[in-house]
């Protein structure tokens, strides 16, 4: 093979995004590689939910005339936390009905 031939074709490599290229003519091959650079891989970063931050104490200290506040109504269920921050779909497009209501169960076989 010539070797005009030759330097054509690394050159054609190095314009190319191509990293390796085998000619053959006849009984004559070439085969060209280039390596690639080493590409640094991108570490997925967590983020969290922003803390609710606590209220500030009042200055003045409340009256004993006020009733004590009703106390919180206990929720039941399972929280599930997540590290990765997501999407929700309600429904599959704005026009159509969702997938469930709120305060409505999801139960196994539900789609």
């Amino acid at each position: 093979m010539d070797i005009r031939k030759i330097k054509k074709l690394i050159e054609l490599v190095e314009e190319s995004g191509i990293s390796e290229l085998e000619i053959s003519e006849g009984e004559e091959s070439v085969r060209i590689s280039r390596a690639l650079p080493v590409q640094a891989m991108a570490v997925p970063q967590q983020y969290s939910a922003p803390v609710q931050q606590p209220a500030l104490a009042a200055a003045v200290a409340p009256s004993a005339g006020l009733a004590d506040p009703a106390p919180e109504k206990e929720i039941a269920g399972h929280v599930v936390r997540s590290p990765m921050v997501g999407t929700f779909y309600r429904s599959p497009s704005p026009d159509a009905k969702a997938f469930i209501e709120v305060g409505k169960q999801v139960n196994v076989g539900d789609t």
